[in-house]
């Protein structure tokens, strides 16, 4: 039988990345939690037409679908958002709003694999649920900013725009939901000429082509232009839009976030963003820079629930890894505390209940029972990075103290049995693992 690899565009993560990755993710789960968000867990796989709704074309085109024993279309989950509203719809709507969950999992998507993209990636993100539509947008915006601030990654850049000026100049246009859609996608593709040959096509008014243009082309920097005003003028849906970034910039700056750009040609490619979003890129992750991505939406009608203000993002887990490997960024690594060693056969007894009293006390220790020199156990030691070797051997059980090496120090003292863990707890940076 041929050798079975693992499917493309997966992979396979060893101890130590693993030990990384759980690092990161509890930095934002710690994140999320100090900001009163609370953790939520929905299925793998939910029924496709949840997604085929409003998720957008992309996401359609690349859904892993399959049928049940019951001829029922299921998918993996593509992305996070509506698995959340779904469940909220369910099950949550009787909670107190506003509701701030969060969620860190694995979604799956049918796309080319390559740098920063996988068929398998994890996200983590949040959702805020019926709060104040000013407050709960900066507040997400503040919370995905400080999980990636946390996670140690300094240079990124966010930037914050609201959906409502363009989507009102192209309703203004008279342009149909269907293209307004397409519209939104080449925008957030950057495919501008495709955009301005579809808008030609269907819209009579080159001046209202003109008002795109200049929004997509407007500088971008930490204010409101001046311009947008002028651009926008006479279109009262785009007006409201721009108050109420405003508004949403002016908590922001509260909550002390201060260093961001506005860029009004944001569009997202997902369809159910209605206002507020935001993106945060780390520029030298080149053409897969974007490693967080969201804004504010209504998806709760969707499922006969009342209609509820939603704001929430998703972090690209994966790309900040990568982001972090790339600056070389140290990353504390879970590592062994102790690891026992019994000098013969005779001595094995005493040196597993050493063993399960050390683990007993949280102190986290290995033991091998093969019969080997003590230069090979050293040599395992050495490979598992522990701190601390503890032998155990005739002399040893006689006097009731174990030889304890300090791994990285080369030290060495006697210590009786019984005091073993108090003397690992107490030893200066017994807490904080090798690497």
């Amino acid at each position: 039988m041929p050798s079975i690899q693992r499917p493309r565009g997966t992979r396979d993560f060893g101890p130590e990345e693993m030990g990384r990755r759980r690092y990161i993710e509890g930095v934002m789960r710690k994140t999320a939690e100090t900001f009163g968000f609370r953790e939520i867990m929905t299925p793998t796989f939910e029924h496709s037409e949840l997604y085929t709704e409003r998720s957008g074309e992309a996401i359609r085109n690349e859904m892993y679908t399959f049928k049940d024993k019951s001829d029922r279309e299921l998918a993996l989950r593509p992305e996070l958002t509506m698995p959340a509203i779904r469940f909220y719809a369910n099950e949550l709507t009787h909670m107190s709003k506003p509701i701030k969950i969060y969620y860190s999992t694995n979604c799956f998507r049918y796309e080319r694999p390559q740098s920063g993209r996988f068929r398998e990636f994890w996200q983590f993100g949040a959702e805020t649920i019926g709060g104040g539509e000013y407050e709960a947008d900066a507040e997400i915006i503040a919370l995905a900013v400080e999980c990636i601030r946390n996670s140690g990654l300094k240079d990124f850049k966010t930037r914050i725009g609201h959906l409502g000026v363009l989507r009102a100049l192209l309703k203004d246009m008279d342009v149909d939901k269907e293209n307004q859609s397409k519209c939104m996608q080449l925008i957030d593709k950057g495919e501008l000429n495709e955009l301005y040959n579809i808008l030609g096509s269907i819209v009579q008014s080159e001046e209202k082509i003109e008002k795109i243009k200049a929004i997509l082309d407007l500088e971008k920097s930490n204010t409101i232009p001046s311009k947008t005003r002028d651009i926008i003028a006479g279109c009262e849906e785009a007006i409201k839009a721009i108050e109420i970034l405003e508004r949403i910039l002016t908590n922001l700056k509260a909550l002390g976030v201060k260093e961001y750009t506005i860029d009004l040609g944001i569009a997202r490619g997902l369809d159910y963003y209605t206002g507020m979003v935001f993106e945060i890129d780390v520029p030298f992750l080149g053409a897969e820079k974007q490693v967080c991505g969201g804004g504010a939406y209504e998806l709760a009608t969707l499922f006969d629930a009342k209609p509820t203000n939603s704001t929430g993002f998703a972090i690209g887990f994966d790309r900040v890894m990568m982001a972090l490997e790339k600056k070389k960024t140290r990353i504390p690594v879970p590592t062994l505390v102790a690891y026992v060693i019994p000098m013969n056969e005779n001595v094995k007894d005493e040196a597993l209940r050493i063993t399960t009293n050390l683990r007993r006390n949280g102190i986290s220790c290995d033991i091998i029972l093969m019969d080997r020199s003590i230069s090979k156990h050293m040599k395992h030691a050495n490979s598992l990075k522990a701190k601390y070797t503890i032998i155990i051997g005739e002399d040893e059980i006689k006097t009731r103290e174990a030889s304890i090496k300090n791994m990285e120090s080369g030290e060495q003292k006697k210590v009786v049995f019984d005091n073993i863990a108090k003397h690992l707890k107490e030893s200066e940076n017994t807490d904080i693992p090798r690497e």
